[in-house]
């Protein structure tokens, strides 16, 4: 027997409107504008980090406005820990890095879920030390 390739996360595409109607009941937002506002500044940021091919395939995986604002910004020459991309964006938001935080533990397991694990392990593999907690993973590390 023959391992198949992984199937997509979900067999019906999650539209923008579900996806931030997920993003509201996570995060426990009071309206559909705060999920949204929260949504466009973690994806902008993620997109910053990810290199160009890792945009594109997340993008595929995400409805067409998500992808959008995930491939809005060219990535950015400046590599970030996951604590560091957190401090940026609230840096940049004007947030604390406790919201931010909050914010970005919402909207990452999301696109985690929607990009699947293979696509979720390269992009990991790619980015510095710190994501996969972002990402709703554990981040294991190896002895020295």
């Amino acid at each position: 027997m023959y391992p198949q390739a992984e199937a997509p996360p979900s067999a019906t595409p999650v539209t923008y409107d579900q996806m931030l109607e997920r993003v509201r009941y996570d995060g426990a937002y009071p309206t559909r504008q705060r999920a949204e506002q929260t949504v466009r500044i973690v994806l902008t940021a993620l997109g910053r980090q990810l290199s160009a091919d890792e945009r594109a395939e997340v993008a595929t995986r995400l409805p067409v406005e998500a992808a959008r604002i995930l491939t809005a910004e060219p990535p950015s020459t400046e590599s970030l820990t996951g604590w560091g991309f957190v401090k940026d964006l609230a840096t940049r938001t004007g947030g604390t890095p406790a919201t931010t935080r909050w914010d970005v533990g919402t909207v990452l397991p999301l696109v985690a879920h929607l990009s699947g694990d293979d696509l979720l392990n390269r992009i990991l593999a790619q980015l510095p030390s710190g994501y996969a907690l972002l990402f709703g993973r554990a981040e294991l590390l190896q002895a020295a």
